[in-house]
Parts: structure tokens; sequence; C-alpha cells
């Protein structure tokens, strides 16, 4: 097998994994380990989730496009608009908000930001080239 479809499979697998992991933790975690998680624990998994999907996102195949964003900077914005959301509806739920909840989630919306206005800043020269 050739190491293009041997990451294309890995990616394509890990794909539903992380969705498992976002969506339902406590049910990966039993069916792995044979164990429930608790609390802070849920919300690790799903964080564990969101990088599993932005992971296999940047090792995604696909044609090389210069309309189209490289992919790690798909996949870190993918990760960083996901864990700020993630962080900011904990944080609103009100439940396992520690010291840093906030600030983590400040941060990855500034980076997101960062990573939008670059990709789109890039955009633009290759547009004026």
């Amino acid at each position: 097998m050739r190491a293009s479809r041997a990451v294309a499979a890995s990616a394509a697998i890990e794909v539903p994994t992380a969705g498992v992991l976002v969506v339902a933790p406590a049910v990966f975690s039993r069916l792995l380990f044979g164990e429930e998680l608790s609390g802070a624990a849920e919300a690790l998994g799903r964080l564990a989730g969101i990088s599993l999907l932005a992971l296999a996102l940047a090792c995604w195949p696909r044609d090389a496009s210069p309309r189209q964003p490289a992919q790690p900077l798909l996949a870190l914005l993918t990760f960083s608009v996901l864990c700020a959301l993630f962080l900011a509806h904990v944080g609103i739920g009100g439940e396992k908000a520690g010291v840093l909840l906030w600030p983590a989630a400040g941060m990855h919306l500034a980076l997101a930001g960062l990573l939008a206005w670059s990709s789109l800043a890039e955009r633009r020269r290759e547009a004026t080239d």
C-alpha cells in the first residue's frame, strides 16, 4: 500500500473516532477502557476529539490548488475555532470552569482570527500576482 493511501485510510478512520469523542466521550471511554468518564474527563475527551478531527483534516489527501488554504492552516483554524466555541460553551454553562477557561477560550479565538487573517492576506497576495 502506498503511503498516501495509508494516510488517507488512517484519516478516514480517525474522523468518526473524533466524532464519537466529541459527541459521547463517556461511551468511547466505556468501549475502549471499560470505565465511565466523570466531570472534567468528559470535557477533556471532547477536546481530544476536536484535536483528532483537526489532525485528520491536516492529513486528509487533496489536490493542491492555489485557491485552497494550506492544510496545516485550515486544520489549525478548525481546531482553534472549535476549541474556542467548546470552551465558551463550557464557561457559559457554568460547569467545570477553572481559572484558565476564559483565557484559553480567548486565546483560541485570537489564534483563529490571526489564522483567518493570514489566510485572507495570502489569498489577496496571490490574486494580485
